[in-house]
Formats: structure tokens, C-alpha cells, sequence
């Protein structure tokens, strides 16, 4: 084996250890883009970035030469790693997931790129970086003060309302602050509904005020559903 073809058998292994390493952390989590999908990304954008710097393997006649801008085929990676990101993207109710997996795919197509061109170093640091902030920072993020949002709906009968004044104190005694009241007629008339967007520094908060909701009388149904960001 010469030594071109060694660099390039030692790049596309590096590749795929590379994008192993990481998807290893996504599938541990249960991410539907885990450890093969991260595996081929990487290699696959290894490859193309292969093509160009190998171009000179390309031809037999010595003459012919074609110039080829490399940082082309990296945009147009990164365009195309896109559309296999957004696929990993979900709604859920008001809640979107996702998001992580698919910028987790995007660096994981840089890195592979860094690993074509023989950029072992940087792609290295990459993947400490990467695997660092997917895990470490999540055990961080998981500590932090973080504000939770809701979207709150309640009912009641129309001549049984409880007062405004009565359900935001309610409200505000469990924790949160209210934004973007809403009134409205429902069945005909029959009920009062009031809608609004709660925020509070602690998510355990919707469980007191679900309970202290299920022991008022007058109320005859309500939801509380986490806003997604």
C-alpha cells in the first residue's frame, strides 16, 4: 500500500471513529439519529472533501488537470447535511424536538470534513468539544435557573365564574406570572373560559397548581401545556 492510499484509508477510519464517538452519545439518550447516522454523515462528508483534495488521482494522463475549489464541496455539504438535519427536527404538541440531534449532525458533517483534508488535530478538539457539550453541558443545564412557560386554559359556568381577581391571585400564588389574558364565550354561551401564558422559574410549579385547580368546585375542566421554545 503506497502512501496516499494509506492517508486516505487512515482519514476515512478516523472518519468514522469521529462520527462513532458522538453518535454513540446521541443513541445512549435514545435520539432516532444515533450512532449509525452519525457514523455515515461524518464519513460520507470525508469522502466528498477526499475528492477534492485526491483530485490529481482522478486523471491518467498528467496533462489534464482540472482546478477545483475546495471549499465548494464544504458549503455544499453543509447544504445538504441540512435537509437530513431538519428531518430529525419534531413537534409535539406545543413542544419541538430535536433541535440538539440536528445541530449534533451538522458538526458532526464539519468534522468529517476537517478528517478529508488531514485536519486531524483541530478535528480531534471538535470532537472533545462536541461529545463535552453534550454531555457535560447537559448535567449543567439541568441546574441552572431556567424560566417555564405554559399555556393555561380554564372553564367554568357561566353564572359559577370565579373572578379574575380570584384566579390570578390563584395563579400567582403557585409561582407564576401571567401574560396574554383572554376571555371568551364556549357551548353556546353556556361557559367562561379564560386563556393565558404562564411563567414561572420552576417547571414543578404546573403540578401545585393542577391540584389546587381539582379542588375548586366551579371549576369543570382546565390544561396546562408547556409552551415549546
Amino acid at each position: 500500500m503506497n502512501g496516499e492510499a494509506l492517508e486516505i484509508l487512515v482519514r476515512i477510519v478516523g472518519a468514522l471513529l469521529a462520527g462513532g464517538i458522538v453518535g454513540l452519545e446521541r443513541s445512549y439518550h435514545g435520539r432516532p439519529a444515533g450512532f449509525r447516522t452519525h457514523t455515515l454523515v461524518c464519513m460520507a462528508s470525508s469522502l466528498l472533501m477526499l475528492v477534492t483534495v485526491y483530485e490529481s488521482l482522478w486523471f491518467s494522463d498528467g496533462n489534464a488537470r482540472v482546478v477545483i475549489d475546495p471549499t465548494r464541496m464544504a458549503q455544499g455539504i453543509m447544504t445538504g447535511i441540512g435537509f437530513l438535519g431538519a428531518g430529525v427536527i419534531m413537534k409535539e404538541g406545543l413542544s419541538v424536538r430535536g433541535l440538539t440531534t440536528a445541530a449534533s449532525i451538522w458538526i458532526t458533517a464539519a468534522i468529517g470534513i476537517l478528517v478529508g483534508i488531514g485536519f486531524y488535530f483541530p478535528a480531534a478538539i471538535a470532537v472533545a468539544a462536541t461529545i463535552g457539550t453534550l454531555s457535560a453541558f447537559r448535567w449543567i443545564e439541568s441546574r441552572i435557573p431556567c424560566e417555564f412557560y405554559a399555556h393555561f386554559r380554564v372553564h367554568f359556568k357561566r353564572d359559577n365564574a370565579m373572578a379574575e381577581d380570584e384566579l390570578l391571585a390563584l395563579v400567582g400564588k403557585h409561582g407564576f406570572t401571567v401574560a396574554n389574558l383572554n376571555y371568551g364565550l364556549t357551548d353556546g354561551g353556556e361557559h367562561i373560559e379564560y386563556r393565558m401564558v404562564l411563567r414561572t422559574l420552576a417547571a414543578k410549579n404546573a403540578r401545585s397548581l393542577s391540584d389546587a385547580l381539582q379542588k375548586v368546585p366551579s371549576v369543570i375542566e382546565f390544561r396546562i401545556s408547556p409552551a415549546g421554545g
